[in-house]
């Protein structure tokens, strides 16, 4: 069985009351869950971690070698600055899809660059949390070849 490591990172954790009109009105749970339903219905296991720590994330990344299959991550504003979470996704030869709940191209002009873009097999954003949904079902879909 696949194993699914899902990552959010700062002020996730704050969804369904942060800048709803941005982010919707589903909070992290409501993540959580449709992760945990989406990976079990592929046959999956999926394993959630919030953290608004750098240090926390980069950790649960190193951790994940040996463990897990594939990496979902939505690093939030550490997708614009955290060159250490790069680092740690690279270093630890694991599939990452990166998620994004607003389409973060439409947003202020720093919101444009992602740190991790760069090394993600798959970058999806604007779709809401819809959005985890589809990286699991293409981490699923690369991992059965």
């Amino acid at each position: 069985m696949a194993s699914l490591l899902i990552i959010n990172g700062p002020n996730l954790n704050l969804l369904g009351t942060r800048q709803p009109e941005v982010y919707g009105s589903q909070t992290l749970a409501d993540v959580e869950q449709l992760c945990a339903d989406t990976a079990r219905t592929g046959g999956a296991a999926a394993e959630c971690f919030q953290s608004n720590h750098e240090g926390e994330i980069v950790d649960r990344i190193h951790a994940a070698r040996d463990r897990h299959d594939a990496i979902i991550i939505n690093p939030g504003a550490y997708s614009h600055t955290s060159i250490a979470i790069r680092d740690a996704l690279s270093g630890v030869d694991i599939p990452v899809w990166e998620v994004h709940i607003s389409n973060i191209h439409a947003r202020e002009s720093f919101r444009h660059h992602s740190y991790i873009s760069a090394i993600a097999k798959g970058v999806i954003c604007g779709c809401g949390i819809l959005g985890y949904r589809l990286a699991i079902m293409a981490a699923l879909d690369a991992l059965e070849g």
